[in-house]
């Protein structure tokens, strides 16, 4: 049995004649005669009586008529969901995102644009470290993601650099080192520091040291590691010392911190967008466009 069958055995059943249903159906009378023949011929049983002038249903064939109509709707209705998932009407878009930089900017106007301009489909956010969305962007865990990364995305990763995010010094409210007009890396010696664990990002970790060493601060004290910019600058709120963040931190940070540009650190934070290169999901490549546009 066949989609054809289903349409021709609606059409007579509706029109109770073959050639108002050959008419109908844009096919000659004879085949559309054959063809329900042989319907009935499959399914061992007849489906119709045979009048003078023209058909009727059976009680076979009414009860037969309510499922191969919802057969066919149901045909139709996937192929119109299936027709937007691939116009990029539809479906799922699952993006990460670093929370320290999703407060203001272009990831929440990314996230809030593409909410307005696909209402249909379904934007799954999933906030984490940088190491672990590429790890999961090239698995296919996640379609893209918004990262941190000294180093250009390589490999089978494409990438789109939407900022490059300063670095700067977030301290307790009244701290001595508040106070300095023109601050540099060596003022920190003896000054408490929070900062990353190496493991959550080996390279940023290695190279903000090497930088503080070109400055000056020789031997960063650090008392306290935490992976995350939140649990950062939450320890600073608590007085447990100082950190260095992204100067995005501005349009979040807890109260009681003030933020201190350290005029010898150099040390800007790109910030990329990233997806595989292989992934055509007609979603994230509408989602890669908006992105494109914003960062011009």
């Amino acid at each position: 049995m066949e989609l054809r069958h289903l349409r021709y055995f609606v059409g007579v059943a509706e029109e109770q004649h073959y050639g108002r249903a050959a008419e109908r159906l844009h096919v000659a009378q004879p085949a559309l005669s054959r063809q329900i023949q042989d319907l009935e011929e499959e399914m061992g049983f007849r489906l119709f009586e045979r009048l003078p002038r023209g058909v009727r249903l059976n009680a076979a064939g009414k009860l037969f008529l309510d499922d191969a109509r919802r057969i066919l709707q149901e045909v139709e209705n996937a192929g119109l969901r299936a027709g937007r998932v691939a116009k990029g009407q539809a479906g799922t878009l699952r993006m990460g995102f670093v929370e320290s930089i999703s407060w203001n900017g272009i990831v929440p106007d990314s996230f809030r644009q593409f909410r307005l301009s696909q209402p249909d489909a379904e934007l799954e956010m999933h906030p984490m470290l940088s190491l672990p969305m590429v790890e999961a962007v090239q698995s296919g865990k996640l379609d893209g993601a918004f990262i941190f990364s000294l180093d250009e995305p390589a490999g089978d990763l494409a990438h789109r650099l939407v900022l490059r995010n300063k670095l700067v010094l977030a301290a307790p409210r009244g701290h001595p080192l508040t106070r300095f007009k023109r601050l540099r890396l060596r003022d920190l010696n003896d000054t408490p520091i929070i900062w990353i664990p190496r493991w959550a990002n080996p390279v940023l970790h290695d190279r903000f040291i090497q930088a503080c060493i070109r400055g000056g601060l020789k031997t960063p004290r650090i008392v306290q590691r935490a992976a995350d910019s939140a649990t950062m600058l939450s320890l600073v709120s608590c007085r447990l010392g100082v950190t260095f963040t992204g100067e995005a931190t501005r349009w979040h940070q807890p109260p009681g911190i003030t933020l201190v540009s350290i005029v010898d650190l150099n040390f800007p934070l790109p910030f990329y967008l990233i997806w595989k290169k292989d992934n055509q999901s007609p979603l994230l490549q509408k989602f890669i466009a908006q992105v494109k546009a914003a960062s011009q």
